[in-house]
């Protein structure tokens, strides 16, 4: 069970800033406009499915993906890691004043027609789950996680994937509160105290994508050494 809360620790911290629930929980709010709380909680209940399924997929095929294409595990590695680094270092110098206000926000929004209200639903999938959601950083991430996943035993990679499937169930499971509940969260969490937490959250998300980028890098160096 250590390996599950290994994966699920690395798996969830590197996802939260990335979805950003509370910030993508402002985005989706001026992208439904006024509609009743009942259409929040539907498109809601849909994106942390969506969330669910499309993650979960990419987890499971991405080591077969790029042994399709002649990818090896340390280039990943490398790579990867220093794409999370760098996403990290821009949320981490992110500035504060390009929160939105939420009060001025919500005022501003219009009416949402029967008509539009079908219009929301038909895209739960694209663009509120992909990329507002689950961006391309996150593809990123769960690729990079997917190849990091080398276990020696079938029963050890079935716990990693097991690990990282658990953190992409709490977070569609944040993902539902934020969106479902947007309008009030909008009330009542200033946008400063979303910055601060997101700052926490990106620190540990640039350590992570050291540490992963210096893991393929290390066996780069030594495969180097060893040729030579």
């Amino acid at each position: 069970m250590l390996l599950v809360w290994k994966y699920f620790a690395l798996g969830f911290s590197a996802l939260l800033p990335l979805i950003n629930p509370l910030g993508s929980a402002l985005i989706f709010l001026g992208l439904v406009g006024a509609a009743p709380i009942d259409i929040y909680r539907r498109l809601a209940r849909r994106i942390a499915i969506n969330t669910i399924i499309f993650l979960a997929v990419i987890e499971l095929i991405g080591s077969y993906l790029l042994g399709f294409f002649g990818i090896s595990l340390p280039i990943v590695q490398f790579s990867g890691g220093i794409v999370i680094a760098m996403i990290a270092w821009d949320l981490l110098n992110q500035k504060d004043s390009s929160a939105p206000n939420p009060e001025k926000t919500e005022a501003a929004l219009p009416a949402v027609t029967p008509d539009e209200i079908y219009s929301l639903r038909q895209k739960a999938f694209y663009p509120f789950t992909f990329p507002i959601t689950a961006g391309p950083g996150c593809i990123v991430v769960m690729l990079t996680l997917s190849v990091h996943n080398q276990q020696t035993s079938i029963e050890d990679k079935v716990l990693a994937h097991l690990g990282l499937f658990i953190a992409v169930v709490f977070l569609a499971a944040l993902i539902y509160f934020c969106y479902a509940y947007a309008p009030k969260i909008a009330r009542t969490i200033s946008p400063p105290t979303a910055h601060g937490i997101l700052r926490v959250v990106a620190f540990i998300l640039l350590c992570i994508g050291v540490q992963i980028a210096w893991n393929g890098l290390r066996i780069l160096i030594e495969q180097l050494l060893h040729k030579s």
